[in-house]
């Protein structure tokens, strides 16, 4: 089982922060997405987010006007067992997302605020 829990390789892709309370979303793609959004969420509550805006509206309106979800999964390369970086691919994904959330007249976080 320990040698089973070591070859397994952490699901990757793309999550979002939306706001409740308006427009603005904070989106991020990753290879761990287990991990980077327990560890945002830990940021947040703690304070130290990097994104300003996002820790400003969360800390001024509380966690629960926040909803955060994995958005889309990306698969490991099934014929390059070996490959162990898909930041290539995560951005691609994550423009993708971009895009999509513009033409529903939704706004990013800006990354300085």
């Amino acid at each position: 089982m320990i040698a089973q829990y070591k070859q397994t390789r952490p699901q990757m892709g793309v999550f979002i922060i939306r706001c409740k309370k308006n427009t603005k979303y904070y989106l991020e793609g990753t290879q761990n997405l287990h991990g980077r959004i327990n560890g945002t969420q830990a940021r947040l509550a703690a304070g130290m987010h990097p994104n300003r805006e996002l820790q400003k509206e969360w800390k001024e309106w509380g966690k629960e006007n926040f909803t955060i979800e994995v958005l889309e999964t990306l698969d490991y390369d099934k014929e390059d067992e070996a490959k162990t970086d898909y930041s290539d691919e995560l951005a691609l994904l994550q423009m993708d997302w971009e895009e999509k959330l513009a033409r529903e007249k939704l706004v990013p976080y800006q990354k300085k605020g």
